[in-house]
């Protein structure tokens, strides 16, 4: 481990985390809506949503970056309005992994909640409760296993994403390097000792987040609090 530049393993976690707690913001009502609700073009919608599961990443990447990129109107007004750059920047690279992870989380939540028996809901709005309390007193707190089980898995995936971010937030050693890039840049340049180190630690945390999904399930399994 000595001599071992751990700046792309912070970045990683850094841009995981920040990912998967705005995928959660996004995804949670989007699932919601999505599950409890019928509208023209919902499954549409849900296509659209569930598209960088099967998308290249790299083709996703390109895509945000005709969305981002300071050619485009929306990276225009964002740099010169608000003074915010996302093309090689580790925002980016936030960017990059919200899109690529919000699939799992909304897929996962939509499935919870749809396993969330409606009498309840319907009891609740009989006795006049509002659409918010219900999500927060009753949708919420018995799907919350399966959307524990797809936010970890959505931070999985954005903690190992290569693709996008490297399309959106280049190769930057120090300010843009993720764990997958570092890893690609030492294979490239034949330091496979230092690319095996990565790799044995990115493997492992993988490892326990699988483990950790896996007990998981057994639990939710024994508690079937959502049918």
């Amino acid at each position: 481990m000595k001599g071992i530049n751990f700046f792309p393993l912070y970045l990683s976690f850094k841009v995981s985390f920040l990912a998967t707690f705005l995928a959660l913001l996004i995804g949670l009502p989007l699932a919601w809506l999505l599950a409890k609700k019928n509208w023209r073009g919902k499954e549409l919608l849900d296509a659209a949503f569930t598209l960088p599961m099967v998308l290249p990443p790299t083709v996703l990447g390109y895509y945000l970056l005709l969305v981002v990129g300071r050619q485009s109107a929306v990276g225009h007004f964002l740099e010169t309005r608000l003074g915010i750059s996302l093309v090689f920047t580790w925002e980016g690279a936030v960017l990059a992994a919200t899109i690529i992870s919000l699939p799992l989380i909304i897929k996962s939540a939509r499935a919870a909640f749809e396993r969330v028996d409606p009498n309840l809901e319907d009891v609740a709005r009989s006795l006049g409760k509002g659409e918010i309390t219900i999500f927060f007193t009753i949708s919420l707190p018995l799907a919350w296993r399966g959307i524990v089980a797809g936010t970890i898995l959505a931070w999985a995936r954005a903690l190992g994403d290569f693709g996008a971010t490297l399309m959106v937030a280049g190769n930057i050693p120090g300010k843009t390097q993720t764990m997958s890039i570092a890893i690609y840049d030492a294979v490239v340049a034949g330091n496979f000792s230092l690319a095996n180190t990565l790799v044995a630690i990115i493997t492992v945390i993988a490892l326990l987040t699988l483990w950790s999904l896996n007990r998981l399930n057994r639990k939710i399994y024994q508690f079937p609090l959502v049918k």
